[in-house]
């Protein structure tokens, strides 16, 4: 059986495009485009619902992630994709708060 499983992996490890589509270098990026895949849904919900504390630090979080994908040996640009639309998201989202919480005017309504 443990002769079958090296066959297996030696396969895998010969195949230059299978090798990284089996690797932590796809799997990791790929697995993670969760985040970003929220963060655009959430932009058609009510503005009032952002934190604008998570968003900022997903927005530090992507920034510093987008640097090390490239910093590592083999390059991760998937990685780097995936923390670029995150970036992209997350901004969007920390605009959205700025400008519902801050810019815009808001009317006071009082019951007399």
């Amino acid at each position: 059986m443990a002769g079958v499983v090296r066959a297996i992996n030696a396969k895998i490890r010969s195949n230059k495009a299978l090798d990284y589509f089996c690797s932590t270098h796809f799997w990791g990026p790929a697995s993670n485009f969760g985040l970003p895949m929220a963060a655009i849904m959430d932009t058609q919900k009510d503005p009032e619902i952002i934190s604008g504390r998570m968003t900022s630090a997903f927005i530090v979080c992507s920034s510093l992630l987008m640097r090390y994908s490239l910093a590592v040996s083999p390059k991760n640009y998937l990685l780097f994709a995936m923390h670029s639309v995150n970036l992209a998201a997350q901004s969007f989202q920390a605009w959205r708060f700025v400008d519902y919480w801050y810019l815009q005017d808001r009317v006071q309504t009082t019951n007399v």
